[in-house]
């Protein structure tokens, strides 16, 4: 490195930075004061405040230059501090000031100063010797979450940079020139109208107090702050979390880190006050005489214990299942699977990857060897094409869909596969709109196109790959006229698609529940998989398979063992070695007996086999298909052990409810959809009468015999490095910060990248499937005409027993039916009629959107809202490898209501 003066000492100049970040880096971020500069925005240089002295030899006078744009060179000397300088610093802090009434100078009582008092304070500025200025615009219009107040605008343009260069909604803009410009919310001064989507970054990077929030986050004064990660969707963004006396009293993005920059969607910034709902339950209830009681937690816990054991003696082991949770720690999905294996002796273990992402893992272990994503969220940038196949994060993962969205702003080829279309289709090269359930088949058209075209890379195929022959043998031998006829897409669209990803040097793929909940849902990855190989997109930067998890935690919670056909670390215990292996560490037999998937348990119940349940925070009243089905297989068991933090639908059906601790109220760690193992910090004392899940389950092992102590999240992650080979290297201090993405190795390197030199199988498998029509469509034609799928909503989070406790009701508060205009004009259903639909398993009743958003033949909605019940309409049809319900493809009739 080169070297530059700073202050008459030496420091070295990294390429490509500014004079700000080099200063920053040696001596520290305040050592140059700014207002209009954030390190997570281009720099701007409106402010001047940054201004340092730039000479070009020892003794010079210095040139007067904005530190945070002029480029950092050698043999520069630096004088940030001096005389001259502080002057020219006062001067503009009074100019600023004289727009502001003298008041709000000085931060309120019992708050923090916002930046820009703070530099008011630092430089002694009490009052501005410039007349003062009536700032012009006005307040905005009353929202949920964020307030604007003109009176304390400086104009650094930080709020607007913010929404347009990290969200890229593009809402607020200034109007005006002179003394009589001003920040607008769109047109009306409504963040809502103006199509805000309440992220808060605006409010997180603004020095004043012109923008806030509900909950003042800014100036907050709070006892103390805790670092910890999101609970929603499986970006993992990272969290600081302010506590005063005792509550959690706001939320913001930490600043650095890798997964989010500061940045977070509102439902991880704002959607927190569940936590301390009246509606949390506080006290463990059994059913007596048909009712819910109150006990407490001894006799509850003792109850299960002696209830469990009486069923085990009675019926064996195997009439006993758990079903653990992807809102759950690692080591609490650890624990309940260990449970189930040591002490009940069975593999009878499940969570709700079951019904997302199991054909991900599967179909993905098929073709490389491992079911995770191959590559990190942070090289977005460097991709040329970027597929999105089946999701829409900017409403499922927002900070994910955000980032996709500047990188297509910027110039990236953007390819969107989505029945529906979605925001990102607005900024896509290519959008492919399938019929829900033919994904096959349109692989096979874009395997055809890229194969004809010579896209292939024929090197990395032959030396890293087996069976392409037959693949492309299969794939040219398809029908290009029933494929057009099966998706719904004319061929054009697909070569085009074919020529954009097939260019790209390049080209990183994302996909969702839009692949994987589907009758053929795990052959479509491996077909995906397969193609993304093909072309050699995989093993490099900007490359490579990244399914978007839909849960903060389902990718840790199936690394740990929660699933019936592989233990902890994807071990299979059938193997002698890896059998000796978990006795060793549990120290008890292990049985090799395959488990029971989710459904299947509600089979065995319905066939007098299963006799308890034991459901760690899932309500799969509300989330598994065809509710009817599920309630009736519920009600045949002989005991229904649930936890969770409300009343929730299957907690009604309960034989025991188990009141437990929220993600802000206990420690562990998260693993998001990038495998980023992070720490999770209990920002606050769980609830009065709770406790958290992996303390519950403990209690209930150390009655049942098992000597498995205190829960403590930090010892029993040294249990899990013993046991899953790819956290060797995890420890409880090592995660802090940034985590660490796996395979983690004994000395603490992880790896942001797989397949780099190998497959683990070790190569890579090419795997063809044909098209096959899902049974849900076949037969049902005439009598039900119309496709329904369904998807999130950016405001809510699946059924919605958090979000809808939080004022994000305000902004959404009920679900809606897309129908297309062609359909709806045929039918006599107008714009906000409520219809009736109805699939061969219930019956239930919507408000109407008309949308083109959706091709005709096709509905959406979605499932935030109990009162739908829109699960009472899924089917019993699931992905023929690993049993994921097809949630995508649900055939309905419809009528005005």
């Amino acid at each position: 490195m080169s070297q530059i003066m700073i202050n008459g000492t030496a420091y070295s100049v990294a390429e490509g930075e500014t004079l700000y970040e080099t200063v920053s880096r040696h001596i520290g971020p305040g050592e140059i004061p700014v207002l209009c500069h954030d390190p997570a925005l281009e720099p701007f240089g409106a402010c001047r405040l940054c201004l340092v002295e730039v000479a070009r030899g020892a003794g010079e006078q210095g040139r007067l230059m904005a530190s945070c744009h002029t480029p950092a060179t050698a043999d520069l000397h630096i004088t940030t501090r001096s005389e001259r300088l502080r002057s020219i610093r006062k001067g503009i802090l009074e100019l600023l000031a004289s727009n502001m009434p003298a008041d709000r100078l000085t931060p309120l009582p019992d708050e923090k100063p916002t930046p820009f008092q703070h530099l008011l304070q630092e430089y002694g500025v009490e009052q501005s010797r410039y007349p003062q200025m009536e700032e012009a615009g006005e307040t905005a219009k009353p929202h949920p979450y964020l307030r604007f107040d003109p009176v304390e605008c400086i104009h650094c343009y930080r709020c607007i940079r913010a929404c347009d260069e990290i969200q890229g909604q593009f809402v607020l803009s200034m109007a005006n020139r002179g003394i009589k410009s001003h920040i607008i919310q769109g047109a009306a001064g409504d963040f809502g109208e103006a199509g805000c989507v309440s992220c808060g970054r605006c409010v997180q990077t603004c020095p004043t107090n012109a923008l806030n929030d509900r909950y003042r986050a800014k100036t907050l004064q709070a006892d103390k702050t805790v670092p910890t990660v999101c609970t929603y969707c499986g970006v993992g963004c990272n969290l600081e979390v302010k506590v005063k006396d005792g509550r959690v009293a706001a939320l913001s993005g930490i600043e650095g880190a890798e997964v989010n920059n500061g940045h977070t969607c509102l439902k991880g910034r704002y959607a927190f006050e569940y936590a301390h709902h009246p509606e949390r339950l506080t006290s463990p209830m059994i059913r007596r005489d048909g009712e819910l009681v109150e006990v407490g937690w001894e006799e509850a816990l003792d109850f299960i214990a002696e209830r469990l054991t009486v069923i085990k003696e009675t019926h064996g082991p195997d009439a006993i299942a758990g079903i653990s949770s992807a809102r759950c720690t690692n080591e609490e999905n650890y624990l309940m699977q260990k449970f189930m294996r040591s002490v009940i002796g069975n593999n009878n273990i499940d969570g709700c990857a079951r019904v997302c992402h199991s054909p991900t893992a599967f179909g993905m272990r098929q073709v490389y060897g491992t079911g995770a994503a191959t590559n990190s969220i942070d090289e977005i940038p460097l991709a040329d094409c970027l597929l999105v196949f089946g999701a829409n994060p900017t409403e499922a993962h927002p900070v994910t869909g955000a980032r996709l969205k500047q990188a297509a702003i910027k110039g990236a080829k953007l390819i969107i596969v989505d029945p529906r279309r979605s925001e990102l289709s607005k900024y896509a090269t290519c959008h492919l709109q399938p019929r829900p359930g033919s994904n096959v088949a349109l692989l096979n058209m874009l395997c055809r196109y890229l194969i004809e075209l010579g896209y292939v890379d024929q090197s990395f195929v032959d030396s890293r790959t087996e069976g392409f022959d037959e693949f492309k043998a299969e794939v040219l031998a398809q029908d290009l006229d029933h494929l057009e006829q099966i998706t719904g897409i004319d061929r054009g669209e697909v070569e085009q698609a074919a020529h954009v990803y097939g260019r790209a040097q390049r080209a990183m793929a994302f996909h969702g529940l839009g692949i994987t909940e589907h009758y053929q849902g795990s052959r479509a990855i491996m077909q995906l998989a397969g193609m993304i190989m093909m072309t050699g997109n995989i093993g490099r930067p900007g490359t490579g398979m990244n399914p978007l998890r839909g849960q903060n935690n389902v990718q840790g919670a199936v690394d740990m063992g929660v699933q019936p056909d592989l233990g902890a670390g994807y071990l299979d215990y059938k193997q002698p070695e890896i059998k000796a292996h978990f006795e060793r560490i549990y120290g008890t037999e292990i049985p090799t007996q395959p488990g029971l998937k989710i459904p299947q348990m509600f089979g065995a119940a319905r066939e007098g086999k299963l006799k308890a349940l034991w459901i760690m925070g899932e309500d799969i009243l509300q989330t598994d298909p065809n509710s009817c089905e599920v309630k009736y297989s519920l009600s045949l068991l002989d005991l229904l052990i649930v936890q969770e933090l409300f009343m929730t639908e299957t907690c009604t059906m309960a034989d025991v409810v188990l009141p437990a601790a929220s993600f802000l109220e206990k420690s562990g760690t998260f693993t998001n959809g990038e495998r980023r193992v992070q720490r999770v910090n209990a920002a606050i004392d769980p609830l009065h009468g709770t406790r958290p899940d992996g303390e519950i389950v403990c209690n209930i092992m150390e009655r049942m015999g098992y000597p498995q102590g205190h829960y403590d999240p930090a010892e029993l992650l040294k249990e899990i490095a013993q046991v899953v080979p790819f956290f060797a290297g995890v420890t409880w201090e090592n995660l802090t910060g940034n985590g660490k993405q796996w395979p983690v190795a004994p000395d603490g390197t992880d790896t942001q990248i797989l397949h780099q030199e190998g497959f683990k199988l070790p190569k890579g498998r090419f795997h063809f499937y044909a098209f096959q029509e899902t049974p849900e469509i076949v037969g049902n034609g005439e009598a039900y005409p119309y496709i329904l799928t369904t998807s999130r909503r950016l405001e809510h989070y699946n059924c919605g027993s958090m979000t809808r406790r939080t004022p994000n009701v305000e902004l959404v508060d009920h679900d809606v039916l897309l129908i297309n205009p062609e359909d709806a004009s045929r039918e006599g259903i107008g714009e906000g009629g409520k219809v009736e639909i109805s699939s061969q398993n219930g019956t239930t009743h919507l408000n109407v959107k008309i949308s083109d958003e959706v091709k005709p033949g096709i509905l959406f909605t979605t499932f935030h809202f109990p009162e739908i019940a829109i699960n009472h309409l899924t089917s019993g049809i699931f992905d023929q490898e690993s049993m994921t319900p097809e949630y995508k493809v649900v055939a309905v009739r419809l009528s005005p209501a």
